[in-house]
């Protein structure tokens, strides 16, 4: 049996002017996963990482941190949803609310997307695909004996859930509000195929450490 092991990145720069990079919590959090592999003896058999900034920098932490492993491949498939142009597309403010607030006004400019109102580049349709696609591409890879550590976002981590569970995607907003930064995500692969093991797991974190955004 084969596993596949969905890590969100560490905590983005809120507020900066760069959203798409680690903050100094978010490359600890990056290292406590790291360090939490290497004090368990683990290492993945293999790792893919999103092409995003913040996907590079969590796996290099944690890779580092961890003192095993050959490095990672990328794949663009597991990039996250556009959700700044999203949410500023619904209300330009958005980005000036703190983010429990922004969290609020993403999840009422999500309902609009996934209806396919607005113009927002990448379609919902489209999203779904690619990050289904990419996930088909990991599991078929994860054979028995093999472990795949995938650094992605919260976004295509709560859409494979939700394909997992209910077999379409009617939970995703709800497992995508839920999803902790550094979280593993547990995918376990066998003859009856991919099934959802455990979401979400954080205890490599400190409390004050445990971030959703």
């Amino acid at each position: 049996m084969g596993s596949v092991h969905l890590i969100r990145h560490g905590q983005a720069s809120w507020g900066s002017d760069d959203y798409d990079q680690l903050s100094a919590v978010g490359k600890d959090q990056a290292i406590a996963l790291g360090t939490s592999w290497e004090a368990s003896g683990w290492a993945p058999t293999a790792a893919v990482a999103g092409s995003m900034k913040r996907h590079a920098q969590t796996a290099i932490a944690t890779i580092d941190a961890c003192g095993q492993g050959d490095g990672y491949d990328v794949d663009d498939g597991w990039d996250e949803f556009d959700h700044i142009a999203i949410a500023r597309a619904h209300d330009p403010a958005s980005m000036t609310a703190d983010p429990r607030e922004f969290q609020r006004l993403l999840n009422v400019a999500l309902d609009g997307w996934m209806a396919g109102e607005g113009e927002h580049g990448e379609t919902y349709a489209t999203f779904v695909d690619r990050v289904m696609t990419s996930f088909g591409k990991v599991v078929a890879d994860a054979g028995p004996g093999r472990t795949f550590a995938v650094f992605t976002s919260g976004g295509p981590i709560a859409m494979i859930c939700s394909h997992l569970l209910t077999g379409d995607d009617s939970v995703f907003q709800r497992l995508n509000d839920m999803v902790i930064n550094t979280s593993v995500t547990t995918v376990i692969n066998g003859s009856t195929g991919p099934r959802l093991l455990a979401f979400n797991e954080s205890g490599h974190l400190p409390r004050d450490m445990v971030t959703f955004r």
